[in-house]
Order: C-alpha cells, then sequence, then structure tokens
C-alpha cells in the first residue's frame, strides 16, 4: 500500500439525506480525471464549512467515467483555484 498523497480541490457540495443532514462533497485532482468522495454530517460541521483543498491518499481516488464530468470538474477546480487559497474553508 502507498503512502503517495494527492492535493484533490472541493467541486461539488450536495445534500444527500435531508432528513438525516449528510452532505456529500466531492473533490477532484485539477485535471479533472479523478476524484475522492466523501459524505459527512452537516450538522456536525455547522459554520464550519468545507476544506477547498484535501491531501488524499492517491490509492483512494475514483477515475471519473465520463468527458462531460472531467472537465466540469477541472474548469470548477480552475474556478476554484482562482478564488480560494488551499487552506480556504467554504
Amino acid at each position: 500500500m502507498s503512502d503517495e498523497t494527492t492535493r484533490v480541490w472541493l467541486v461539488e457540495r450536495t445534500f444527500v439525506r435531508d432528513e438525516l443532514g449528510l452532505v456529500s462533497l466531492v473533490y477532484a485532482t485539477p485535471d479533472g480525471e479523478r476524484y475522492y468522495q466523501r459524505q459527512i454530517s452537516a450538522s456536525g460541521h455547522t459554520g464550519a464549512g468545507a476544506d477547498v483543498t484535501r491531501e488524499v491518499s492517491t490509492a483512494d481516488l475514483q477515475h471519473v467515467d465520463d468527458e462531460e464530468t472531467a472537465e466540469r470538474y477541472a474548469s470548477e477546480v480552475d474556478r476554484m483555484q482562482e478564488h480560494h487559497d488551499p487552506e480556504d474553508t467554504v
């Protein structure tokens, strides 16, 4: 198992289970080709926001299946990089 990590940028935030207060966060590589997804409790993070970037194990990254999504993720990474420092929360 590799200790290699990759910096990924927040590209999508979606409420997935309003009654449970779950939020799905999707982070992607700058090229939009790979992503990392996690779910968090919105109630446990009230006011804290989501990290703009994360360092994740490269082994935990999934491949994006379609070109349109990869392009959208890459575009969103560009936008996030223009408006936020890597240490920011949103």
